[in-house]
């Protein structure tokens, strides 16, 4: 086990009317100016916007806001937040939303107090010191960014998404997280595939690992990852199930929270993959995470088959071959597909119908991160010939 220090800063308020602690939250952080950050709209026809405005307003809190963040959340829109931010001198931010919310809340939050342009700190110009302090109310589980110290956002000058702050940093990390499983509730199918994927993926980008002697953070990942693979299809089939809900936001949490990583190298390579395909081609993450992953393990389990062997055996349940390891990893790939599916998520470019027309562009941009294997771009390559 490696060395390491975790500080889980994010304080989670979690359960049905949990939405009734917000104003005692943001009180608790001296807040009284919020800046209010969403998406797309989908909070006001479900209602929760007006619910939450008039917590505040009762609270006696001055509300500034700013809608209209879309999926792959761009730098442009952030700079905009950062004005508004600014000119009204608000001293906390509330994002509700998911990860796109979140994470350009996040990069408002530390762009505010910064002389310079935020975009610094994701090109390692500049490293943040002090941000604005952040608040979340969830409602698409998935990017784990309500408890994490991660943001990603895509500059529209030639389409670089890129983590806003690139060094290990919990200026970022909301201070409070309210998680109602209620509102996920209505969740479209697509939404709530594309968030169980997600999930799956950070845990896996954590297991896979060539760390040793990490018995416990191993069994940690074992015991997230089959919990997301009994409850992702009961969500996808059920949408009103509460309990089901239940277990995949908490799951999205821990997923990402940097707990069950602790003391063990990470991979990421397919998270890498997966973010420069959804910004040169605006697909969701999870379509990217479904195809760039099985891609990525068809071509690196040779090299270290006895973690994919395990993953196989300990998280689907497949009989180990003892006469072929590669064998029983292999099965562990095709399971992992056959999961995918059954979310009616595309596990090949052609599937989801992206051009096969920048692969060069694409490997460029992805950097020589990776913990099975380093990854250049003749491997990005190879990766993205097997996501065909």
């Amino acid at each position: 086990m490696e060395n390491f220090t975790f500080d889980g800063a994010s304080r989670v308020i979690f359960g049905k009317g949990a939405e009734k602690n917000l104003t005692s939250e943001i009180k608790r952080l001296g807040g009284k100016k919020v800046f209010l950050h969403y998406g797309m709209g989908s909070i006001k026809k479900s209602g929760l916007y007006d619910k939450v405005i008039k917590l505040l307003k009762d609270g006696g809190f001055e509300v500034i806001e700013q809608g209209g963040v879309k999926p792959n959340p761009v730098i442009s829109h952030v700079r905009e937040g950062i004005k508004i931010c600014r000119n009204a001198k608000a001293d906390i931010i509330l994002a509700i939303g998911g990860g796109s919310v979140i994470d350009s809340a996040k990069a408002i939050a530390v762009g505010v107090p910064y002389s310079g342009d935020v975009w610094d700190f994701a090109e390692s110009k500049a490293v943040p010191q002090t941000a604005l302090p952040i608040g979340v109310i969830l409602t698409i589980p998935a990017a784990g960014s309500e408890t994490s110290r991660y943001s990603v956002v895509t500059n529209e000058d030639g389409m670089w998404k890129r983590d806003v702050v690139n060094e290990n940093n919990d200026l970022i990390r909301p201070k409070f997280a309210i998680l109602n499983p209620e509102f996920t509730l209505n969740l479209p199918p697509f939404e709530t595939a594309c968030g169980v994927v997600d999930i799956l993926a950070h845990v896996m980008e954590r297991y896979f690992s060539r760390t040793t002697n990490v018995d416990l953070s191993d069994k940690l990942c074992e015991a997230v990852m089959k919990s997301v693979i009994k409850n992702g299809p009961v969500v996808f089939k059920e949408p009103g199930n509460y309990d089901a809900r239940a277990e995949i936001m908490w799951a999205g949490s821990v997923a990402h929270n940097d707990l069950i990583g602790m003391g063990r190298g990470w991979d990421f390579v397919s998270h890498r993959v997966g973010m420069e395909l959804s910004a040169m081609y605006d697909i969701a993450h999870g379509e990217s995470l479904t195809i760039a992953f099985p891609a990525w393990m068809k071509y690196m389990y040779k090299l270290y088959p006895v973690i994919f062997a395990k993953f196989a055996v300990k998280v689907f349940n497949i009989d180990n071959d003892f006469d072929s390891i590669e064998k029983t990893a292999f099965a562990g790939i095709k399971a992992v597909e056959s999961f995918y599916k059954g979310l009616n998520m595309p596990i090949s470019l052609t599937e989801a119908k992206v051009p096969l027309d920048k692969f060069e562009v694409l490997a460029e941009k992805c950097d020589k991160i990776g913990n099975i294997k380093k990854i250049d771009k003749k491997d990005v390559l190879e990766i993205l010939k097997l996501a065909t």
